[in-house]
């Protein structure tokens, strides 16, 4: 007989799917029998499945050693790390409470794994929480950490993950209902004087995972969603802006090509920005991705968070001020 006691991480879920990444290689046909049978039981009694799980409920398995051993899930392999310091100086922790963490992305890492091989911002948050001993690779047989948004791998800043269900649902309510205000900063070419609120929609092509931005008062096909996207310009100079940008909807790669779309592409951008820009900038500063950061969040509760811009947009426009000419709105 196996026993478990329901802790705060895994409350709010269903019996059900708790039980299924408890035991995996069972499936839900495994899992419905022996609970029909009463092999596995909740608090003492029969159970469905569908009973929502609270702290302290005990979980008991009637089942063999030999039956447990073949259907449990396997042990996590995790991001082997020496100390939170470590971590800290690669990923920074901007805040946390006991059911989420904020880190500052840097440009080049995955938000989650594309692939088996990948070791994304996910993984170094699961080796934080295990440094700091809130997370055992036990625990996550029945709910493992996730990020809750996402970047783009050379966009750099917040990223949020929910420590516990109860942080992923309250982290991707308000992500859904948009009660999140989500604000970056980008270096684009050319000089916008005004904000202004763009609005239209974007169509995605998966096999080669671009965008492409259609007009407001178009006829959109059917896979095309709706976005908006607000910037307001903090500077310009030398045929280049500072601008900061209100994500109101937060489609994929919505920022980059909203931008590019009118005329303004991110400088670094190598999939929307201009190539011929882009490489001055690969020339003289080796900026290799796109100058995009999510700077700024302002929760309902109006928490804020924000993360400074990393060294390279500071390094960008102090070498734009330093230009004689303006050259980047010049075509050859």
């Amino acid at each position: 007989m196996k026993e478990f006691t329901i802790r705060s991480h895994e409350a709010g879920q269903r019996f059900d799917k708790y039980l299924k990444k408890l035991l995996p290689g069972g499936g839900s046909s495994f899992i419905y029998k022996m609970l029909r049978k009463k092999n596995i039981v909740l608090n003492g009694k029969k159970a469905e499945g569908s009973e929502k799980l609270n702290v302290g409920d005990q979980v008991k398995l009637f089942l063999s050693e030999e039956t447990f051993v073949k259907f449990a899930q396997r042990s996590q392999t995790v991001l082997e790390v020496e100390s939170l310091r470590q971590i800290e100086e690669f990923l920074p922790v901007l805040y946390e409470d006991e059911d989420m963490l904020i880190v500052n992305k840097p440009s080049g890492m995955l938000s989650q794994k594309a692939g088996a091989e990948d070791i994304s911002a996910n993984e170094y948050i699961l080796a934080y929480l295990i440094q700091k001993g809130v997370l055992t690779e036990e625990m996550m047989q029945t709910f493992k950490p996730s990020v809750c948004n996402r970047l783009d791998r050379n966009t750099s800043g917040l990223l949020l993950a929910g420590k516990t269900l109860k942080g992923v649902q309250e982290l991707s309510r308000i992500l859904k209902d948009r009660s999140l205000q989500k604000y970056y900063r980008c270096l684009v070419q050319g000089e916008l004087k005004e904000g202004k609120r763009l609005k239209g929609w974007l169509e995605k092509e998966s096999s080669t995972n671009r965008v492409t931005i259609l007009e407001e008062g178009c006829s959109p096909p059917s896979n095309a969603l709706w976005i908006e996207t607000e910037y307001r310009p903090l500077a310009c100079i030398q045929g280049y802006t500072m601008l900061q940008v209100h994500l109101i909807t937060g489609r994929s790669h919505q920022i980059r090509a909203h931008l590019a779309s009118i005329g303004h592409p991110i400088i670094g951008d190598g999939k929307y920005g201009n190539s011929r820009v882009n490489q001055i900038f690969r020339k003289e500063l080796q900026i290799t991705s796109q100058l995009l950061h999510a700077y700024y969040m302002k929760f309902p509760d109006q928490r804020e968070v924000t993360a400074p811009c990393p060294p390279e947009f500071h390094k960008a426009w102090q070498w734009i001020k330093n230009q004689r000419c303006c050259f980047g709105d010049r075509e050859e």
